[in-house]
């Protein structure tokens, strides 16, 4: 029975439940053709929420629940004798939900489902659809309702994305929605391609053979978009934009205009309530005319009557008719909507309750930063309200759809909205107001991410130079929520911090203080490469305000990317000028670890008496002044010395120290990563069982303790050992798992060298085919953010191209 289709799967359990298919269908809330049409097997792949849906109302046990599961996704299909088996793609149903109160626009609806509901009767074209129409005009709405009756026709997933073409801040590049799309195909980032051609093929490439339903929303224009659709027929792409998609080849064009007069009154009825429209008619068909009969500036108005179940209808109209309350004249353009949210908040503005003023008083500041989202802990320290009182001011704005609620304590503006919102700031908030407001939420980010630092790194002499109260926050309570938090927030900290050096706070100390207390996020997360984007210009900025600490640490920490991307020459000139500064300052923790740090770099570039000076330095100062853990990290960069002079037992002894001292402080990643630096110094100096040893313990530790950075680098050293030993087998497995690890933790840099290693290996093994793989993947992942492994992962894909023999090495850039 392992075999049997998912029609005779479903035709057996639904016998043995005793239901015919009509009383199946009403029980598991489907239409009746949905189950005859997957009991004749027309239909082999149905929504993951139906399939559910069965499992429930059959009552399956739980093996009896996998196998229909995994028959429902096909997975029960073997590969056919001339193909690779190949992972399936997860299913995304990515669409928003579908407002329940819909409105008119039946012939549109029609137009679109004509057009998407027989995607392969088309012959080889696409379906595309693009509806068009000023803001607010419905665009999305109606693109989300077409889309939820097409889902049956796309079994294999629904993408949405919202291009934010028409908004405040920059529109997503076509190269990031690419990669949102890929990525929620399945592909994981670092595999995917930073040339929007190669992106787009490689999109186009993951559609093909699928039936997938992409909903592309707020588009520039069309060449916005087009990187983006579909390249077969099967998949189809409905793209909503103000601006006119008549470029957009093939595609239906759909342009809306406002609703119609007794449509308008049809959804402020499904607002306010019926009872209330029919008490008042003339008034709501004055109140819809007065909204320009523009969706959004209907259910505006209409929330706040709900909001207000005493207010008769026709005190809003009188409202509205007062022309001293409007910004511009109500109509069909923009003006429209601006002035709908005008007088809403202008309702909050003369309310008699003092939450619907602070509520109105709060909304431009609300939309001063930039950012996708808003969290509410943000909106407080904005508003530099209480948390609770915070919380009420956005629920009430909630409440009268000024601002969504998307998640518990997450909201966004909608883009109309907020454009309105910080005209408002402009023109009635002072300029000192606005940049405390945004001088707050810097704060609070700084101070949260000393609290994350303090979690990661409770030694680090960096702690030193917090100016800001830490954040006791419940999420950052213990290591790993505070990582999960900041990599949740890090798209709003990063486009605010931007957003703030391009305003007068771009002189602010706090700027170049929030990338410092960030260390403790980008180390933990290995995040070198953002870690550079973030903090460029940010340690000049400190060195100008009189922060040098600060600063000196920032010349510090901008050596590691480049040793990370395998440019040690570029990394000397920031770890020289940091040590100087150190120097200058007397801060002798920061002099002991620029010396060790340049103790790494010189050593690999093989200038070993200056390396050995700045070893010493750096082991005195970190005795003198009793800091163990610098005091390990000297006598590790010893040892590496050491090796390379071939005084083994002396060298020995540096690393056994080390690594006892971080023993000894309970610091078991700074162990791990002493046990693998030791056993790469042993591996070059051709020690392979010393190696090994040391790399096995390191991994099985890791293991234990569930640390995957760690196991990351001990699989990617256990790998690089056993190729040397000519262990091809084991070397492979081992950098195949440092691999997913590296997708785990998402470290592209270290991602791309597994690739080029795993290349490596299997071509030393004689697997030609899989190491061009390999080498290709790491050329795409490298190419833009390390130079040197990038340009050899190409050297090494060429040679392979070219049939070239290949004998494995290590070299110092093989970890």
């Amino acid at each position: 029975m392992a075999d049997e289709s998912l029609s005779d799967l479903l035709r057996r359990y639904r016998s043995r439940a005793g239901l015919t298919q009509a009383a199946l269908a009403a029980k598991a809330g489907l239409s009746d053709q949905a189950i005859s049409v997957l009991e004749r097997g027309t239909r082999r792949r149905p929504r993951i929420d139906t399939v559910r849906a069965l499992i429930s109302v059959l009552r399956l046990d739980k093996a009896e629940a996998e196998q229909f599961l995994a028959v429902a996704r096909g997975k029960n299909v073997p590969a056919g004798p001339e193909t690779a088996p190949v992972e399936r793609m997860p299913l995304p149903w990515q669409l928003p939900p579908s407002v329940p109160d819909f409105t008119g626009r039946a012939a549109q609806i029609e137009a679109i489902l004509d057009v998407l509901r027989n995607p392969l009767s088309v012959g080889h074209t696409v379906g595309l659809v693009a509806v068009t129409g000023m803001g607010g005009i419905g665009k999305t709405t109606l693109a989300i309702h077409a889309a939820h009756s097409l889902a049956e026709t796309y079994p294999d997933g629904h993408l949405y994305l919202n291009l934010r073409g028409y908004g405040p801040g920059k529109p997503i590049s076509t190269a990031d929605a690419l990669r949102q799309l890929l990525r929620s195909l399945g592909l994981d980032l670092q595999l995917i391609p930073d040339d929007v051609e190669a992106a787009s093929g490689l999109l186009r490439s993951q559609l093909a053979g699928r039936r997938v339903l992409l909903l592309l929303d707020n588009a520039a224009d069309a060449a916005h978009v087009l990187p983006l659709l579909p390249g077969s027929a099967g998949s189809a792409a409905i793209i909503t934009s103000r601006e006119s998609l008549a470029g957009l080849p093939g595609a239906r064009q759909i342009r809306l205009d406002a609703l119609s007069q007794s449509e308008s009154v049809e959804l402020l009825s499904g607002v306010v309530g019926h009872d209330r429209i029919a008490a008042e008619p003339a008034a709501a068909a004055a109140l819809a005319s007065f909204t320009g009969r523009l969706p959004l500036a209907v259910r505006l108005i209409g929330g706040r009557l709900a909001a207000r179940p005493s207010w008769p209808i026709h005190h809003l109209v009188e409202l509205l008719e007062d022309e001293e309350r409007r910004l511009d004249t109500l109509g069909s353009d923009d003006s429209g909507v601006r002035a709908n949210i005008a007088s809403s908040v202008d309702f909050l503005r003369t309310s008699d309750r003092a939450l619907d003023r602070e509520a109105a008083a709060a909304l431009p500041l609300l939309s001063i930063p930039d950012g996708p989202d808003l969290l509410l802990v943000v909106a407080a320290h904005l508003l530099d309200r209480p948390i609770r009182r915070a919380g009420e001011i956005l629920e009430r704005l909630v409440d009268l759809n000024l601002l969504e609620s998307v998640a518990p304590d997450h909201y966004r503006f909608h883009d109309l909205i907020r454009v309105y919102a910080r005209e408002l700031a402009e023109q009635d908030v002072a300029e000192s107001v606005r940049n405390a407001s945004q001088e707050n939420v810097l704060r609070f980010y700084v101070g949260a991410a000393w609290q994350c630092h303090a979690l990661t790194h409770p030694r680090s002499p960096r702690l030193e130079f917090a100016t800001v109260k830490i954040e006791q926050l419940s999420a950052l309570a213990t290591r790993e929520s505070a990582l999960q938090w900041f990599s949740d927030e890090y798209r709003s900290i990063s486009d605010r911090l931007a957003q703030a050096t391009t305003s007068s706070l771009a002189r602010s100390p706090l700027l170049p203080e929030l990338v410092l207390a960030m260390f403790g996020y980008h180390e933990p997360r290995q995040a070198w490469f953002e870690m550079r984007e973030l903090s460029r210009g940010l340690a000049e900025l400190a060195t100008s305000v009189g922060r040098l600490g600060v600063a000196a640490w920032l010349f510090h920490d901008r050596a590691i990317p480049e040793v990370e991307n395998g440019d040690l020459a570029a990394a000397v000139q920031p770890l020289e000028r940091a040590l100087t500064m150190f120097r200058e300052l007397a801060d002798l923790p920061g002099q002991a670890r620029c010396a060790s740090s340049l103790t790494f770099v010189l050593s690999n570039l093989g200038r070993i008496d200056e390396a050995l000076g700045y070893g010493y330095q750096s082991l005195d100062i970190s005795q003198e002044i009793g800091d163990r853990t610098l005091e390990g990290v000297a006598y590790t960069a010893l040892g590496l010395l050491y090796e390379r002079a071939g005084d083994y037992a002396t060298a020995d002894d540096g690393f056994d120290r080390g690594i006892a001292l971080a023993r000894e402080l309970g610091d078991l990643r700074s162990e791990l990563k002493r046990q693998t630096n030791a056993a790469f110094s042993h591996l070059l100096a051709g020690r392979h069982e010393a190696a090994l040893a040391r790399t096995l313990s390191a991994h099985e530790a890791a293991s234990r303790f569930g640390d995957d950075v760690s196991r990351m680098e001990a699989s990617g050293m256990l790998a690089v050992i056993y190729a040397s030993m000519n262990d091809f087998t084991a070397a492979e497995k081992y950098a195949q798992q440092a691999l997913e690890l590296t997708r785990q933790t998402k470290n592209s840099i270290r991602q791309g060298r597994f690739y080029l290693e795993l290349a490596r290996i299997q071509a030393a093994a004689g697997n030609r085919s899989a190491a061009i793989n390999s080498a290709t993947e790491a050329v795409a992942v490298l190419t833009g953010i390390s130079p040197l492994h990038g340009s050899n992962a190409e050297e090494l894909l060429d040679s392979l191209r070219r049939g070239e023999p290949y004998a494995y090495e290590v070299s110092p850039h093989s970890f």
